[in-house]
């Protein structure tokens, strides 16, 4: 995309003879070892569809250079290694573009002659290409100060389109929490004297943490109650937290080649993680993580698209932007975290700064970092890094009444995945505790240990493949939590009774691993839901599990969030993972008949959860007054399964009432998933009431998406044709046709094939406009195996499809070549 206008070396031009321009690479012949090159091209930002470099959004010049894209502004050797200081001079017409940024801090800024001005921005700290960034455009801003815990006052700036400064305040509050806490946590001090953020509307990802100057999607910035739910609040604070724990986690100490990208993104989602947990309930932040690492990750390892965290080759490095790096890498980091403990694990994380800081780094450099700041040998534990696949985990116990031991035998294997046969055995840090009859923690002591302080909670190493731990002093038969606060990424397989499962949903002090019964026990159920089904029988619902369900319910000493997590059945992906042969039919109808059931059974109880939180607070920034409407909506929705048309009407009038969009876009969800008379009108209400707001529109175009409605694809093409659409905007093709194809099993994943031509034809429309998204969109046919003959077959045919596109970018070829394998 550069048109090349001249090249000096020394403040020499160049002539053809003295260079060659191949494709995207440019030779100098005969440099010397040491010279200033000088580069002069045109680019036309106002064209670039890709988003990728720099590129025009809402009428104002915004960059995304990571992972390539500065390539795409000039020529430059922009690998992670090369780093540089960057001194950013920008004119403009002062006119159309009175805000001109870049990274680093404002060294100088003039008016010029004939209606121009120019802005000078000196970085004056290291750093590689992708993390350089440049904006220009007429932009309002929020402002505030934020003073360090050194006594220096930073100016903290949003810059977003003029109209939307007063939906900024919550996003500048976590800010300037985030610089707080990483003072306060892990003492790391923000360096410049200016931190901005830009919000635009068009952007391939979430955010992104160019020094000093992040540029974000404006979904991640923009709120107000009535336009942003409380999970929107949720994704605020923590993607503002992550590329704030960039600078250091990312900038400051980067990373040297794209193989290393979980170096930083591993190790900084762990610390937004840890961030808004002690922001806001730790034990439904670890759920909502291990939830989306199982819905995203599990599979993604199961696939033909698997990779270490630490991948060995790639052919785009955009398609390496995934779960594995991102959200398996948080829990690696996290596993250190738990094997150190928390004073070690900062020991550690001061030491890799420390040897670092100005560096390009490598994976291997952190955990050296970690080895010598504790003297743990981590030396097995490497090899979750180029290892890929999910462990599966094996827990046998054996009570010795006699004796008065419990031994629990742990075991592990990973199953084979592309490239890699046979696996070494994992470290795999194992927390358990053992519960009494009476529901409370027995004192863990291995034979031999003394009895004194002996813990309710003992970490477990697993090293080998099969290793055997002895508990002594054991007075009665235990019942097992394994794993507590999901200590390790792996699959757990264990032989428990519905009774002892029932024990650790009610009386676990381990907050995961109570939530995790209560998923067993269900998921155990669904499974034998499905097969009845499948065998054309009424699947029956087991009263003892809606049962548990009511104590949960009526259990006021509960958290309303976590009560609300307890309540949720598993997902009709979980369900699906569980089987050999996935039958999409059978697990949905299986899902809703145990939804159906609860809420007959329970629908009294259910009423009173749903009236007793019907009057809340509207503040959302109200972590409290958040659970509470978590709990009161998954009452609605399970209510709505009773198909009353006094609970339609009651729906309604929520969406009618609702102060918030948390109970606004909860009750229009219930509505167009089913066949309400109320249904036509609140879609058509929504839609104008906010005709005038992109972002509360794409939460309209997801509801209906992931409609299990049998019109659903007919209405999502239907809605491709809305004015509010554009398959050039990324929020927009994820609200809609992403939401079809990642939250819509049963229509997606229809028998005729529709769907998966539906992706396919999109797939290239987009691939044309934007590779990124495109290829993103494709993930879920890889999964194509898991499927029956008819569908495997269609899945396939619309892969290759795609491969014989002719001009289809690396992108989707990578993707559709590795999932046809």
């Amino acid at each position: 995309g550069l048109a090349t206008l001249s090249l000096a070396i020394d403040g020499r031009a160049l002539g053809e003879g003295d260079y060659v321009i191949a494709g995207d690479r440019l030779t100098i012949e005969n440099s010397p070892d040491d010279f200033t090159l000088e580069t002069l091209v045109e680019i036309h930002p106002e064209t670039n569809t890709a988003l990728d470099g720099l590129y025009k959004s809402g009428g104002n010049f915004c960059s995304q250079c990571e992972a390539e894209g500065f390539r795409r502004i000039t020529w430059f050797l922009d690998r992670p290694d090369a780093l540089a200081t960057y001194r950013t001079t920008i004119t403009a017409e002062k006119a159309r573009y009175p805000v001109l940024l870049s990274n680093g801090n404002l060294v100088d800024s003039t008016d010029l002659p004939g209606g121009l001005h120019r802005a000078v921005w000196h970085d004056p700290w290291p750093k590689p290409a992708y993390l350089f960034a440049l904006v220009a455009g007429d932009l309002g801003v929020h402002e505030d100060t934020y003073t360090t815990g050194s006594g220096r006052e930073v100016a903290c700036k949003i810059y977003v389109e003029r109209g939307n400064e007063d939906r900024c305040a919550w996003a500048m509050a976590a800010l300037k929490n985030a610089m707080r806490w990483d003072e306060e946590v892990f003492g790391l001090e923000y360096d410049l004297d200016i931190y901005m953020i830009v919000a635009v509307s068009d952007f391939n990802m979430g955010a992104m943490e160019n020094k000093g100057l992040n540029v974000f999607n404006d979904k991640f910035v923009l709120a107000s109650p009535d336009t942003a739910t409380d999970g929107d609040y949720q994704f605020i604070e923590s993607v503002i937290a992550h590329e704030y724990f960039h600078n250091w986690t990312g900038n400051r100490v980067t990373c040297r080649d794209w193989f290393q990208l979980s170096l930083k993104e591993g190790l900084t989602v762990f610390r937004d993680q840890q961030f808004t947990a002690d922001m806001r309930s730790a034990a439904v932040k670890r759920i909502g993580d291990v939830r989306m690492l199982r819905a995203r990750q599990f599979p993604e390892d199961a696939g033909p698209l698997a990779h270490p965290i630490r991948p060995d080759s790639y052919i785009e490095i955009n398609n390496f932007y995934t779960a594995t790096i991102y959200e398996k890498g948080a829990e690696v980091v996290r596993m250190i975290h738990t094997l150190l403990g928390p004073e070690g694990f900062r020991a550690g994380l001061d030491l890799y700064v420390e040897r670092h800081d100005g560096q390009a780094a490598t994976c291997e450099d952190f955990i050296a970092a970690m080895e010598a700041a504790t003297a743990v040998d981590l030396n097995r534990f490497r090899r979750w890094y180029i290892q890929a696949g999910t462990p599966k985990l094996k827990a046998a116990g054996r009570y010795d009444e006699a004796a008065g031991t419990y031994e629990l035998t742990l075991s592990q294997s990973c199953p084979p995945t592309p490239g890699q046969e046979v696996k070494e055995p994992f470290h795999i840090p194992v927390a358990v505790g053992l519960i009494d009859g009476a529901g409370g923690d027995m004192p863990l002591r291995l034979v031999g240990e003394d009895p004194a302080d002996a813990p309710s909670t003992r970490l477990l190493e697993l090293i080998e493949p099969v290793q055997t731990f002895r508990f002594a002093g054991i007075a009665e038969r235990p019942t097992p939590s394994i794993l507590r606060g999901f200590s390790a990424p792996v699959i757990v397989e264990q032989a428990l009774s519905e009774e002892e499962r029932l024990q650790l949903m009610a009386h676990d002090s381990d907050p995961f691993n109570r939530w995790q019964a209560a998923q067993d026990i269900a998921l155990d159920l669904l499974l034998r839901m499905v097969r009845a089904v499948q065998r054309g029988n009424e699947p029956p619902a087991d009263p003892a599990f809606v049962a548990a369900l009511g104590r949960t319910l009526a259990d006021e000493t509960l958290d309303p969030a976590f009560a609300a997590e307890m309540l949720a059945l598993p997902g009709e992906d979980v369900i699906a993972e569980r089987m050999d042969v996935v039958d999409v039919d059978a697990v949905h109808a299986a899902r809703k008949a145990l939804a159906r059931a609860v809420a007959e059974g329970l629908r009294e109880p259910l009423m009173e959860a749903w009236r007793r939180y019907r009057e809340n607070s509207a503040d959302p920034t109200d972590t409290a007054a958040a659970g509470r409407r978590a709990l009161k909506n998954r009452a609605l929705a399970y209510l709505m399964e009773t198909g009353d048309a006094e609970i339609g009407d009651l729906c309604l009038r929520q969406y009618e009432e609702a102060e918030t969009m948390t109970d606004s876009i909860a009750a229009l969800g219930q509505l167009a998933h089913g066949d309400s008379p109320h249904r036509r009108r609140a879609l058509a209400d929504f839609r104008q009431k906010w005709a005038g707001d992109k972002l509360v529109l794409d939460k309209w175009f997801a509801v209906q998406a992931s409609s299990p409605r049998a019109d659903t694809l007919a209405r999502v093409r239907e809605l491709m044709r809305d004015s509010a659409f554009t398959l050039q905007n990324p929020n927009k093709v994820r609200a809609l046709i992403g939401a079809f194809v990642s939250t819509n099993p049963l229509r997606f994943h229809a028998s005729d094939g529709s769907g998966y031509e539906f992706l396919a034809d999109r797939v290239l429309e987009l691939d044309a406009i934007n590779p990124q998204v495109a290829a993103r969109l494709l993930t879920p046919m890889g999964r194509w195996r898991r499927h029956d003959a008819g569908r495997q077959e269609k899945m396939k045919a619309q892969l290759q499809c795609i491969l014989d596109h002719e001009g289809l970018s690396k992108d989707s070829f990578e993707i559709a070549r590795k999932s046809l394998g």
